[in-house]
């Protein structure tokens, strides 16, 4: 049985081992706190490692779910020779070589928030020194909680926008909506619940669909109609202009988190 490592046990680590098959993978926790991380573990029912030192011997695959500033530091006081999958957002492979030994097989991953949900959509991409067994066992670690995309790495900045900081985004969109069905009378549960229902099958929509999103727009678009006066109403408030923008600027976040 593969045994995986988790150093950090934070939200996202903990939504991902709670997809997992703990039949087919042993898992491992270690955390700042020895007693936070046991109590987690218990939780998650996996085990407590006493230290990140014991996690990274009794590991197959370690796991960096830990903040990107605190990266650099556990790999200063930890000496590694073993597969590292980095889920740390700005902190790219070229980074992690840095930081590492020569030839260092080397993961960075980019899950979102719906790990929750075991939806997340996820970012995966290796270095030259991952073998391809690796590589499907850290596909399948991160499959069992959403999908999964190989990119080029030159792409992930954007997928961080688009993937894994665009359900913030959403969720204000959501809102937004709901707010206006609040104010032409509508209760904010109900109207929030309407408005979710129909994102969540509008996006199925898209995705079983061979029509791209803009004739999606034009089929529920009738001659002057309600929808399509909305729609000119969204385009003359610059919705798409100020989205793109959005995107932009959490690229250029992200492209600048760690200089």
């Amino acid at each position: 049985m593969i045994t995986i490592g988790f150093i950090g046990a934070g939200k996202m680590a903990s939504a991902i081992i709670k997809g997992l098959n703990k039949e087919k993978f042993s898992i491992h926790i270690s955390g700042r706190n020895f007693e936070e991380t046991q109590l987690t573990a218990k939780v998650l029912g996996v085990n407590g490692s006493a230290s990140h030192t014991d996690l990274i011997q009794n590991s197959d695959i370690i796991v960096l779910a830990v903040k990107p500033y605190v990266v650099a530091d556990i790999l200063s006081e930890h000496k590694i020779e073993k597969p590292i999958v980095s889920i740390a957002a700005g902190i790219t492979l070229a980074d992690l070589s840095a930081m590492t030994s020569d030839k260092q097989p080397l993961v960075r991953v980019m899950p979102n928030i719906n790990a929750t949900i075991q939806k997340s959509t996820t970012g995966i991409v290796r270095n030259a020194y991952v073998s391809d067994d690796i590589f499907n066992i850290v596909k399948a670690v991160f499959e069992s909680v959403g999908s999964v995309h190989e990119l080029a790495e030159k792409d992930f900045g954007t997928f961080t926008a688009i993937a894994g900081s665009s359900p913030a985004y959403i969720y204000m969109f959501i809102d937004a909506m709901s707010r206006a069905g609040v104010l032409h009378g509508m209760p904010k549960d109900t109207s929030t619940k309407i408005v979710a229902e129909t994102v969540l099958a509008s996006a199925e929509m898209i995705l079983k669909s061979d029509e791209n999103p803009w004739t999606l727009v034009d089929n529920v678009s009738s001659p002057g109609g309600t929808t399509v006066a909305g729609v000119v109403s969204l385009e003359q408030n610059n919705f798409v202009a100020t989205v793109i923008d959005a995107i932009t600027a959490t690229i250029e976040k992200n492209n600048t988190m760690n200089q």
